[in-house]
């Protein structure tokens, strides 16, 4: 029967490990939050404060954090094998018969644990706060216009309540225009009774207000309802499609399950899905591309154990991490561009990695 139970050396090196990659994630997210604030300064006024700046940051904390993980597994997997090295512990444990590739293994059960729970975290906190982020912002300077995780985004113009499911910004005549799709416009009267609901399939900011395009509209009088359909429909209105577009959902920062609903939806009425698919992907191989780029780097923190260097390996280490996140944004880009399956442009290069680094072990295990 194979036990699950870590051993005492997996216990040993994964508390060395995850007080380093601990150590250098709160670095990273720190002055990584502390430049946002700064960048938020200059966009103070007309009611956005520095509190509302604050606490924008503070809730854009959770998913910066998932964003930079990997950054600080791979530092702090190298600085903590290097800690481990200059003290011969690793070469005290090589010498009870260890192999790297044994070691490697311990590293490899921590950084999965803290994977693990850097994804959960970013399926629920992360997501959950980059929303709250974007309605500290929007509620702050705009008032009438919030965004909600199932329900996309609201916005308020006098009597009319307007929600989008999502959008995104086209071009059309050389000129960049707001797209929304699936939009209900709820008409309130002066007595707050609901006075009618119209759904358009989209809206699409022209001169002077907005174009809904295939519109069902329900009128509800005293005493009957009265339903009415047009191809195309012109709205009147001054809300700013700028504004709108501060509103919407990035794909990047949706959870997984949010994406999904949006690439079904997407894909059931014929719109182009494949920002979602980008990200829905990206997050679905997250942890393997995790996995790999630290299994790549960990080999530099050896070396030998007996000599010097260690800041070099460590430089060596970070680099070539830095090439292989490279390789995947090029891989994510040009899957966009040629219209390649984005599960290919994900898995092959933490594959490659994964083999190239099986192959230094077993040469250096020799």
């Amino acid at each position: 029967m194979i036990r699950l139970v870590p051993k005492l050396h997996d216990t040993y090196v994964g508390k060395a490990i995850v007080v380093t990659v601990l150590l250098v994630w709160s670095v990273l997210v720190g002055l990584d939050a502390m430049q946002t604030l700064a960048g938020e300064l200059k966009n103070l006024g007309h009611g956005y404060t520095f509190g509302h700046a604050l606490v924008y940051v503070l809730y854009t904390v959770p998913r910066r954090a998932y964003t930079l993980f990997p950054n600080a597994a791979v530092i702090g997997a190298l600085m903590g094998l290097g800690q481990l090295a200059a003290s011969s512990e690793l070469t005290a444990l090589r010498a009870i018969g260890l192999s790297r590739m044994r070691l490697t293994v311990s590293v490899m059960l921590t950084l999965g644990l803290l994977t693990a729970l850097m994804m959960a975290g970013m399926e629920t906190v992360g997501a959950w706060g980059q929303i709250q982020a974007q309605n500290v912002k929007l509620s702050s300077r705009y008032g009438d216009v919030a965004v909600a995780r199932y329900s996309g985004m609201w916005a308020r113009e006098g009597n009319v309540f307007l929600n989008a499911a999502s959008g995104e910004e086209v071009k059309r005549d050389g000129k960049d225009s707001l797209l929304l799709h699936d939009v209900r416009l709820y008409q309130v009267g002066d007595d707050s009774r609901l006075d009618s609901i119209t759904h358009a399939a989209s809206a699409e900011h022209v001169s002077g207000g907005w174009r809904l395009q295939d519109v069902s509209k329900l009128d509800f009088g005293p005493d009957s309802v009265r339903q009415s359909t047009l191809p195309q429909q012109e709205w009147q209105s001054r809300l700013d499609p700028q504004t709108l577009a501060v509103g919407l959902a990035n794909p990047t920062y949706m959870a997984a399950s949010d994406l999904s609903r949006n690439i079904d939806y997407r894909r059931r009425n014929e719109l182009d899905a494949r920002d979602y698919e980008q990200s829905f992907w990206s997050r679905v191989f997250y942890p393997l591309n995790v996995l790999a780029l630290c299994l790549a780097a960990i080999p530099f923190a050896f070396g030998n154990l007996r000599s010097g260097g260690a800041g070099k390996r460590l430089f060596y280490g970070v680099l070539f991490a830095l090439g292989f996140w490279l390789l995947q944004t090029m891989c994510g880009k040009a899957a966009s561009a040629f219209r390649v399956d984005y599960r290919i442009a994900y898995v092959l290069p933490p594959v490659l990695t994964l083999l190239t680094s099986w192959w230094i072990f077993r040469k250096r295990d020799e």
